[in-house]
């Protein structure tokens, strides 16, 4: 009796637990859904309300058709540009839920990934190997080749930039970041240079990615913008996944919460962090990937905008939040793309696509002042 009566109670804490952890693994995918789709709508109904108020410019153009003829487009870009905020920003937020630290070299971590998918398309160009790869083999090598420079990059950073300044005022590390952030930016110039004789890459043109979805005159919808959305989701979902379910991630949660406890464990912090940073790299050398595809031209300073405005990003999502950081990207992504689009429409040319770095950063300042914890509310505590 005792056994019959132990097992069916081991099999509802199986079924619980699967329930709770089925739960914990998607239910980023509804707070971004509902995210996203609210962002778009509140925007929409912004701009439709403004140009209903000044719908005819002095030169009589009608804003309110203007506006809506061009919104669906408008919201996919937004979806898209919110995407590559999010994944890079994701970098920044697993570093900085561990270490409390914010890695400022992260952008040209994300910028070397960007730099590796263009050197192997180019490889398989030049060899005319490029239109015999299936597509599907095709993007996930690039993307695998990114992940894996990028992460070894972001450990060998921590470890010999990080590792001996862990101890020291918070201050130093930072300084340390804006030096290796600089220095990995000449590195990368050299090394272009030496081998291509330029720096300034463009990726090779695939036709299979160039293709485009219409949807009639209102939306055209492109399969690099697909495959960038898809990433996105997928690589948040694996990050969920291995912090909340695996032993690796376990690991690094207790880490983060308090590394003295977590060695006295048995946990080896140095390994934890490393793998943070590895994690942390490889996301980072994704999204470079990515928005290399998405924007063809790269450098070795191409991360350095991107990478603020993803900062931006986690800090408008709650840094230390994994799925703060991409609600953050999402939400940055709709208030730029909309800017950019609409402020010439609104201002009669006066202001145009150039002003959406303002909004990036005003952005930034808002929340620093009326909520410094993000959209939500993430609280990292102060360790003894």
């Amino acid at each position: 009796m005792q056994t019959e009566t132990v097992a069916p109670t081991r099999a509802v804490s199986r079924g619980i637990f699967s329930s709770q952890m089925l739960r914990t693994l998607f239910a980023p995918l509804g707070q971004l859904a509902i995210w996203t789709v609210g962002t778009a709508v509140v925007l929409s109904l912004v701009v439709l309300l403004l140009a209903l108020i000044f719908r005819t410019s002095s030169s009589g153009v009608d804003r309110f058709t203007l506006v809506l003829s061009i919104l669906p487009q408008v919201i996919v870009d937004s979806m898209v540009l919110g995407f590559v905020y999010a994944m890079i920003a994701l970098g920044y937020t697993m570093v900085y839920g561990v270490l409390e630290f914010i890695n400022f070299a992260h952008s040209e971590i994300f910028m070397i990934g960007a730099v590796v998918g263009a050197e192997v398309l180019i490889s398989l160009s030049e060899a005319k190997a490029l239109e015999n790869f299936n597509p599907l083999l095709l993007i996930l090598l690039i993307i695998a080749a990114g992940m894996a420079v990028s992460g070894l990059v972001a450990v060998v950073v921590e470890r010999v930039a990080y590792r001996p300044l862990r101890n020291a005022p918070r201050l130093v590390p930072l300084i340390s970041a804006i030096g290796v952030s600089f220095f990995l930016q000449d590195l990368v110039r050299m090394l272009e240079s030496i081998w291509r004789n330029a720096f300034y890459r463009t990726y090779p043109d695939v036709p299979s990615f160039s293709q485009r979805i219409s949807f009639g005159d209102t939306l055209d919808v492109s399969y690099k913008s697909i495959i960038v959305v898809v990433a996105a989701i997928v690589m948040l979902l694996a990050l969920n996944y291995l912090v909340g379910a695996t032993k690796i991630g376990k690991s690094i949660r207790a880490v983060a919460q308090n590394r003295a406890t977590a060695s006295l464990m048995g946990i080896d912090v140095d390994r934890a962090i490393a793998l943070t940073f590895l994690v942390g790299g490889a996301l980072g050398g994704a999204a470079g990937v990515l928005y290399g595809l998405r924007f063809s031209t790269i450098n070795p300073y191409t991360g350095f905008i991107p990478g603020i405005k993803a900062f931006t990003a986690a800090v408008l999502g709650g840094i230390g939040n994994i799925t703060g950081a991409m609600l953050g990207g999402i939400v940055l992504g709709f208030l730029e793309t909309f800017g950019a689009s609409y402020l010439s429409i609104f201002t009669e040319g006066a202001f145009g696509a150039e002003y959406k770095d303002i909004l990036a950063f005003g952005i930034l300042i808002i929340v620093l002042i009326f909520r410094p914890k993000g959209l939500l509310g993430e609280v990292v505590g102060e360790r003894a």
